[in-house]
């Protein structure tokens, strides 16, 4: 199910009249910028996946015999 031109041009009336066009750049551009810190926000993760290191509480008690 693929959208003929005449879908098309009925959406992009719609958002038009929904919108208005001094606001479709601005929307475009925060949909830009929360797809870049999604992204940004998943290579970080994946820069995470190293297991945090283990603090051992014995080794602050050493008068323990």
């Amino acid at each position: 199910m693929s959208l003929g031109p005449l879908q098309i041009l009925l959406i992009i009336v719609v958002v038009l009249l929904l919108f208005g066009a001094g606001k479709i750049p601005r929307l475009m551009g925060d949909v830009a910028k929360g797809i870049n810190a999604f992204k940004r926000g998943m290579k970080e993760g994946a820069d995470d996946d190293t297991p945090p290191k283990q603090i051992d509480k014995d080794d602050s008690k050493s008068d323990k015999p």
